[in-house]
């Protein structure tokens, strides 16, 4: 889809602290779906031992992804920071200079979109 935003957050969850992840997944999905209309999947896997998370995000446009961002910065990234360790960081598409800026600090690698089509 043209304009679209994505990323794939690989992260290493704190030893006993899953409990915590949990809850805070919980607060940060539920106030997702309330408040970023713009954010077209918002998913968190986690292997079975709940030692590592993917976090699967997808935003209509550029604004929608920075929305996101500034949410997250203001809202989250604290107790987001003290329970997980970002591993890898990838994006899809082609974000604009602010989401670029907002997402800096995860050294994400870009890949912009070569082939395909979503329905």
């Amino acid at each position: 889809m043209a304009g679209s935003v994505s990323w794939l957050l690989e992260l290493q969850v704190q030893a006993g602290r899953s409990d915590e992840l949990r809850a805070l997944m919980e607060e940060m999905v539920s106030n997702t779906h309330a408040q970023e209309p713009g954010t077209q999947h918002y998913e968190w896997f986690m292997t079975a031992d709940g030692r590592q998370c993917h976090l699967y995000e997808r935003y209509a446009d550029s604004a929608a992804a920075l929305l996101h961002c500034q949410t997250f910065g203001a809202r989250f990234a604290g107790r987001f920071m003290s329970l997980l360790t970002p591993t890898r960081c990838t994006v899809y598409g082609s974000p604009d200079a602010s989401v670029q800026r907002a997402l800096s600090a995860l050294h994400p690698t870009y890949m912009g979109q070569a082939a395909g089509f979503h329905r």
